[in-house]
């Protein structure tokens, strides 16, 4: 389990140093997700691939073991919030006036990407 965990944090060190070598306007974890998951892909297609971490299922219970505790990366934040309840206290009001503009404006945008998506599915259809 060791080394699948080693595995999934190289591919996000890699799409790390890829992104910020390149100047990429993409996050790096985003990038090293995409890495593992062609090599989970390739392992899969071929089987010489399937050696060391990528045998037997060994990323996929890593990860699981990852989301099983997941709310333990939460402590850190709510440290940081609590440890700056002042800076809180004085832009309340304007956090949360974001953070709600934020859902607004990514509710209508998911909307609008269903719509658009459904009508071209639509024309596709009447084809």
């Amino acid at each position: 389990m060791l080394a699948s965990l080693g595995l999934i944090l190289l591919c996000q060190l890699i799409g790390e140093a890829v992104v910020r070598g390149l100047g990429l306007p993409l996050p790096g974890p985003v990038l090293g997700l995409l890495l593992l998951l062609m090599l989970l892909l390739a392992r899969d297609r071929f089987t010489v691939l399937a050696h060391g971490p990528l045998r037997n299922d060994g990323v996929e219970n890593a990860s699981k073991g990852l989301l099983a505790h997941l709310s333990l990366l939460f402590v850190p934040a709510g440290v940081g919030v609590v440890q700056k309840l002042d800076l809180l206290a004085s832009h309340g009001i304007a956090i949360v006036l974001v953070l709600a503009l934020s859902v607004v404006v990514t509710l209508l945008a998911t909307v609008l990407t269903f719509r658009l998506v459904s009508r071209l599915l639509k024309q596709q259809d009447a084809r």
